[in-house]
């Protein structure tokens, strides 16, 4: 058996297909894994990676910068504002952004270039240049 899984923002569907297994960061819950059979479940995401395991093939990531996670019926839903699978993070691009919020960060506290920093470290922690 296995999940049926999608990670949907506002303008597509990022990853469909089926699982095995996926990990996801809830707000304060933690990791959760979520695996055929698990009870009904929804929760909000906070920013952080989503570790999808596929039947074949190796796991994939997907850098998720808040939402909300449904499961039910072995169906696995991911929806999010703004999400990135791995292979399409713009690398170079995140380390500017993680330059910038680090730059204004040491000029003073900044909620804002705070956030801006964990997004930027999120996309280079999952596409694996961090």
């Amino acid at each position: 058996m296995t999940l049926h899984v999608e990670v949907v923002s506002p303008e597509r569907i990022l990853w469909s297909g089926e699982a095995e297994m996926v990990i996801a960061r809830t707000v304060g819950g933690g990791d959760i894994a979520f695996l055929t059979g698990h009870v009904p479940f929804v929760g909000a995401l906070g920013v952080g990676k989503v570790t999808i395991r596929p039947e074949q093939g190796p796991d994939e990531l997907v850098a998720v910068h808040g939402g909300f996670v449904e499961v039910s019926n072995d169906r696995v839903t991911i929806l999010s504002d703004v999400a990135e699978v791995a292979s399409q993070i713009d690398v170079e691009r995140a380390r500017r952004a993680k330059e910038r919020a680090e730059a204004k960060l040491r000029e003073k506290h900044d909620a804002m270039a705070a956030a801006a920093l964990a997004r930027a470290q999120l996309r280079l922690h999952v596409a694996g240049a961090e």
